[in-house]
């Protein structure tokens, strides 16, 4: 199977970008650290040999000073330490957190649609401690250990090549044993990162259908259901930690090997006078720590920054896919208006939400879409606010066909009214305006026609909606929703069941604003079948099974006694 080619680039460069001088200094203090701990062996050598009354070129307060020096400059480093590390952390998974939210901003809404948001909750959060601790902490810990190596073994050959080659023969082990088991960890932190995903998207669904849950008793079905992915996801993390420990264990087992093989060794050259004195085997003995410590945590950690590493490619394949086309033709006004051309859509195989519809919006007249539930009257708004991409046919605004415009221009010319609300916890006025700035009498306008003005006055603009609005009725959430759309002034209005939660005098009220508009197009979803709104649309859309059955005026329609003549009679 082919590789998907995915460019890491763009979300690898967030943890550097602007954040170059705190990583510079810490590899500073990479060094500082690199250089006191050799020089601490060599420091030992030395003092050892001294006492041993060996020949060596530095006196006891010679040394001393070298080791205040040494001291020094450690804290040096550990101060440098302090001060850049965590800042360099911090802004670099800050950006890299911006940078995937704002990538999830360019997604079409057909990713929200079809796609497991979960996997983007588990991205912004579990996900991230791992990609902290495992690629950026981590790559720290990379550059200090392979440094220290570096050094420890070029002191070491400077002192004698031959127990260094014993000692690079010793090292071996350790890299052995953690090459056999390293390569799975990266495997095993995204297996426990897809179960997080599942996870995570069992609690959605469960808080999310909590009220649905109670009313029809189902809470052990949703514990047994919770227990299930818990239990799962438990048992992933579990192998990935255990193969964590194995990976180290083996390292630290075959690290004790070499560490008494080189001790002996060195042992027997100094007692067969090969040139080895004391204070070498504690030089050497002190070095192995530097060689073989690497040995055991560079596995590990690169193991750690492999598995990091895995994570960011995975949800860089989900934020790349269903991106809203950036080369795309914009659409900056509309002087024709919207037409269908043998439109047809399914949302499974074979079977069809519409088909083969052919119809002509003209701009600035209002029509009624009526139908029983499943007609496909939703379906049809869904596909015209550029939903969803797989439909046959085509969608024309004037001679644009939909899936060629961008859809940002599309967003700033049409809009939709909907009858589930989203609001923000935040304040009223806030989530009427969308956070923008509008005119204040455009304000006062959009809320006296959505019927909000008295709301207002009572409760305040800066009363807070609460979670999804938790802390509004569901009219007060919908006259919210319209009120937005309303100060939006768009070009194109789409209205799918927007008065379905409210009462009977405020619904006519909205619908009533919605057919006083004067020059915007306003093509409405509608359950009521009330006279006089009907006769107000310049044209009624009816269908029936995907398709539309009959279009005209209402008294058109009404002389016709065709389909829609049947739904009105009964809806009376």
């Amino acid at each position: 199977m082919k590789k998907e080619k995915i460019n890491l680039r763009p979300y690898v460069k967030q943890f550097y970008k602007g954040n170059a001088g705190y990583f510079l200094l810490a590899i500073c203090e990479i060094l500082f650290t690199t250089i006191c701990s050799l020089a601490v062996a060599w420091l030992l050598q030395q003092l050892l040999d001294l006492i041993g009354g060996k020949n060596v070129n530095y006196d006891l307060m010679q040394l001393a000073l070298i080791a205040c020096a040494t001291i020094a400059l450690g804290g040096l480093g550990y101060f440098i330490s302090y001060h850049s590390k965590p800042k360099f952390i911090t802004k670099g998974i800050s950006q890299y957190k911006n940078h995937l939210f704002n990538r999830l901003t360019k997604k079409n809404i057909s990713s929200f649609l079809t796609e497991n948001s979960s996997v983007y909750l588990s991205a912004l959060t579990n996900d991230i401690a791992v990609i902290e601790q495992g690629y950026l902490f981590n790559t720290f810990t990379i550059l200090e250990n392979v440094l220290v190596f570096t050094c420890a073994l070029g002191l070491m050959l400077l002192y004698n090549p031959l127990l260094t080659a014993v000692a690079i023969g010793f090292s071996l082990l350790p890299l052995i044993a953690a090459l056999l088991t390293g390569n799975k960890m990266a495997t095993e932190e995204k297996s426990a990162s897809q179960k997080n995903v599942e996870y995570t998207s069992t609690i959605k669904d469960c808080l999310s259908g909590f009220s649905v849950v109670k009313s029809f008793k189902a809470e052990a079905q949703m514990l047994n259901l919770f227990k299930s992915n818990l239990k799962e996801l438990a048992s992933a993390q579990s192998k990935k930690h255990k193969l964590k420990i194995l990976i180290e264990s083996l390292c630290s087992l075959a690290g004790y090997v070499a560490h008494f093989g080189v001790f002996v060794f060195g042992a027997y050259l100094a007692l067969n006078d090969k040139g080895i004195t004391a204070g070498t085997i504690i030089l050497f003995v002190q070095l192995m720590n530097y060689v073989l410590n690497p040995i055991g945590i560079l596995p590990t950690a690169i193991a750690e920054r492999m598995a990091a590493k895995a994570l960011v490619k995975k949800i860089a394949l989900a934020l790349d896919t269903n991106v809203t086309g950036e080369k795309r033709t914009r659409l900056t006004d509309l002087n024709e208006g919207i037409r269908l051309k043998d439109l047809s859509f399914c949302y499974e195989e074979n079977k069809r939400a519409l088909s083969n519809v052919n119809y002509t919006f003209e701009l600035g007249k209002k029509y009624a879409i009526v139908g029983a539930s499943g007609s496909g009257k939703s379906t049809l708004l869904s596909l015209l606010m550029a939903s969803y991409p797989n439909y046959e046919g085509n969608i024309f605004y004037d001679k644009k066909e939909l899936r060629n415009i961008d859809a940002d221009s599309l967003y700033e010319l049409q809009g939709i009214i909907q009858q589930n609300v989203f609001l923000f916890n935040t304040s009223v006025i806030n989530n009427v305006t969308m956070f923008s700035d509008f005119n204040k009498e455009d304000i006062a306008n959009a809320l006296a026609l959505s019927g909000l003005t008295d709301f207002i006055k009572e409760k305040g603009e800066d009363y807070l909606c609460g979670e999804n609005g938790n802390a509004l009725s569901g009219g007060e959430k919908q006259r919210i929703s319209i009120a937005r759309s309303l100060l939006k002034n768009y070009r194109i209005l789409l209205v799918d069941e927007a008065t379905a939660a409210l009462d009977a005098e405020t619904a006519f009220q909205i619908s009533s604003a919605i057919l006083d508009l004067k020059e915007q197009t306003a093509i409405v979803v509608t359950h009521s079948l009330e006279e006089s709104l009907l006769k107000r649309y310049d044209q009624i859309i009816c269908m029936k099974n995907g398709e539309i059955a009959e279009s005209g005026s209402f008294e058109e329609l009404i002389d016709k006694k065709g389909y829609f003549y049947s739904l009105y009679t009964i809806s009376q």
